[in-house]
C-alpha cells in the first residue's frame, strides 16, 4: 500500500498537478509544478533505489516545490530500508510540520532525538512545533539547544530570533534582552530573521522592516509574522492582529511565521 502510494503521488507530481497538501477552513494550499530538479532527483534515486541519500535528495527536493505529502511518503519509503536514521525524522517530521499534522511531527522529532540527541534540525522545528501551540518555555529551550549547533549564519539568525520571540512570550524579557546583548549572530547574513533581529534591537524602525524587495509570499509571512509579534509583546494587540491576518493573507503558506500567525489569530479570537 505505502509503494502504491508513493507511485501515485510521484506520478501526479511529474504530470505537474497541484496536489492539495493543507486545508484551511474552505482554503486549500496547493503543491507546486516540478520545474526540473524532482525529475533528476527521481532518476538518480531510481538508478540507486536502496540510497537513502538519494531519497533524502528527493525529499527535499519535492519540498522545494511544496511537495510535502509527497516528500512524507519518499522519506517514509527511506525508512523501509534505514528505520534508525535520524534524518529520515528530522526530515519527515518538518514536513509534517508543513502541513499542519502536528501529532505526527512531535512523535517524529521525539524518535529522532532519541537516535541523534545533538540533531540541530529536530531541535529547531521541534522549537516551532512548541511555539506553535503556545508552550514558549518549551520553544526557548529548543531553541537555545539549537543555537548552541547551529550549522551556518543563516539558521544562527534565525534560532536567535525564535529564541527572542519565545523568552518574550515566556515572561523572560530580561533574558531575551541579554540574549540581543550578547550578539550570538554576529555572522554576517542577510535573510528575514537578520531583518527581524534588527527591529528586536531598535537599529530599524517597524516602517522599514518590509522593503519593496520582499515580494515572494514566504518571505512577506515571515516578516508581516515577526512584526505581529513584536507588537503584541509591546502591548499592542489591535496592531499585533493586523499583522498576523497580512501573514496569513501573504500566501506564502509553508512559512513557519505563516504558521504562527494562524495560532495567533486562533487564540486572539
Amino acid at each position: 500500500m505505502r509503494a502504491l502510494l508513493l507511485v501515485s503521488l510521484v506520478s501526479a507530481a511529474t504530470l505537474g498537478a497541484q496536489t492539495v497538501q493543507y486545508k484551511a477552513g474552505s482554503v486549500e494550499y496547493r503543491s507546486q509544478a516540478d520545474t526540473g530538479p524532482i525529475a533528476r532527483a527521481t532518476a538518480a534515486s531510481n538508478a540507486a533505489p536502496v540510497s537513502v541519500d538519494r531519497l533524502i535528495a528527493l525529499g527535499t527536493a519535492q519540498s522545494g516545490a511544496r511537495q510535502f505529502r509527497e516528500a512524507i511518503a519518499t522519506f517514509t519509503r527511506g525508512m523501509d530500508f534505514e528505520p534508525n536514521n535520524a534524518m529520515l525524522y528530522r526530515w519527515r517530521g518538518h514536513r509534517y510540520l508543513s502541513v499542519r499534522e502536528f501529532d505526527k511531527a512531535a512523535a517524529d522529532f521525539a524518535k529522532g532525538l532519541s537516535l541523534d540527541s545533538a540533531n540541530y534540525g529536530i531541535w529547531y522545528h521541534l522549537g516551532v512545533l512548541r511555539f506553535v501551540h503556545g508552550d514558549f518555555a518549551g520553544a526557548a529551550d529548543a531553541f537555545a539547544r539549537g543555537q548552541a549547533i547551529a550549522p551556518n549564519a543563516g539558521e544562527l539568525a534565525g534560532s536567535v530570533d525564535w529564541r527572542w520571540m519565545s523568552l518574550m512570550r515566556a515572561g523572560r524579557a530580561d533574558e531575551a534582552a541579554a540574549l540581543l546583548r550578547a550578539r550570538p549572530d554576529s555572522l554576517q547574513v542577510e535573510n528575514a530573521y537578520r531583518q527581524r533581529l534588527r527591529l528586536y534591537r531598535g537599529e530599524i524602525g517597524p516602517e522599514v522592516v518590509i522593503t519593496p524587495a520582499d515580494t515572494a509570499d514566504v518571505q512577506a509571512a515571515t516578516l508581516s509574522y515577526g512584526l505581529g509579534n513584536w507588537y503584541l509583546v509591546r502591548g499592542d494587540t489591535t496592531t499585533a492582529k493586523s499583522w498576523f491576518q497580512r501573514a496569513v493573507a501573504s500566501g506564502g503558506w509553508p512559512a513557519f511565521g505563516f504558521m504562527a500567525a494562524e495560532a495567533e489569530l486562533r487564540r486572539l479570537r
